[in-house]
């Protein structure tokens, strides 16, 4: 696997947030960074037929004006990429990050991230994109969709940097939460950080011994690791802890089968994510 690692970048408030990460994790992690910044396809609007009840020659010049017209549009939509990723690689270079390598893409996000992800270890995606009304804390709407159909581990960034100190594990003893905590184990990233394993539905004889299997893993991994076990919805549950524990980041697994599922598939989700104000690692089985 290449020790690299894709950050989207968009030109919206959130861009400047992925570089700030991506500096970080490119230094705990060694890793080179790539940015990519995806040129969509035109909108429904600027591909409609405007010459159907033009007759005669009148029809030609019009024609040509609208083909004009849409080369410029192009060429300023590409030369609007090409400053977003001078400014996101500007960041990086002032955080020393020194293996930089830009990529401008046409086409439909999602499809061009799973066509360029196959040697990246991580993909840095903003909690919002360039689209997203301003002045609401509601995800972008690529947001679920990367998640989905991403295979590798996606780094969801916050508004604003933050250096990370605590990391909060949600954990369900499931395949993706024990995902989970094998990616901890065998990345750089959190070394050295305080780890808490955290979940969520009441404290039960096979719950504390879920996370006790977790503690022991991170234990025999170098780690000090906490555990603890809240009640309560598990997106309001542990999205409480995550302020009362003065968290920074969260690693969890993305897909499951318990009560924690709906933390990605479902409204809870969106809400939690949402309302913690820290970076989120979603790690994929």
């Amino acid at each position: 696997m290449s020790n690299k690692i894709i950050a989207l970048v968009d030109g919206s408030e959130y861009s400047a947030s992925v570089c700030d990460y991506a500096a970080w994790v490119s230094q705990r992690t060694d890793a080179a960074v790539e940015l990519l910044h995806v040129l969509g396809p035109r909108p429904a609007a600027e591909q409609s037929d405007l010459s159907g009840s033009i007759k005669l020659g009148a029809r030609t010049a019009l024609m040509k004006d609208l083909a004009s017209l849409d080369e410029q549009r192009a060429k300023l939509m590409t030369h609007r990429g090409r400053a977003i990723l001078e400014d996101a690689h500007s960041i990086l270079i002032s955080k020393d990050v020194t293996e930089i390598t830009t990529r401008l893409r046409h086409g439909e996000l999602i499809e061009t991230v799973q066509k360029v992800e196959h040697d990246a270890k991580l993909i840095m995606i903003g909690k919002r994109g360039e689209t997203a009304a301003s002045g609401t804390e509601k995800l972008g709407s690529n947001f679920e969709r990367m998640v989905r159909a991403s295979r590798k581990p996606v780094f969801v960034a916050a508004r604003e940097f933050k250096p990370v100190k605590t990391v909060l594990v949600a954990y369900d003893g499931g395949p993706s939460a024990i995902e989970a905590i094998d990616f901890i184990v065998r990345e750089p990233l959190c070394q050295g950080l305080s780890i808490l394993v955290a979940t969520a539905g009441g404290d039960k004889g096979r719950v504390r011994d879920s996370l006790a299997d977790a503690q022991a893993k991170l234990k025999s991994a170098g780690f000090e690791p906490t555990t603890s076990i809240v009640d309560g919805n598990p997106g309001t549950a542990l999205a409480g802890l995550v302020a009362e524990a003065d968290v920074d980041m969260i690693v969890m697994g993305a897909y499951s089968h318990s009560r924690i599922r709906t933390l990605v598939i479902g409204s809870t989700t969106s809400a939690m994510i949402a309302a913690c104000k820290v970076p989120i690692v979603l790690v994929q089985k």
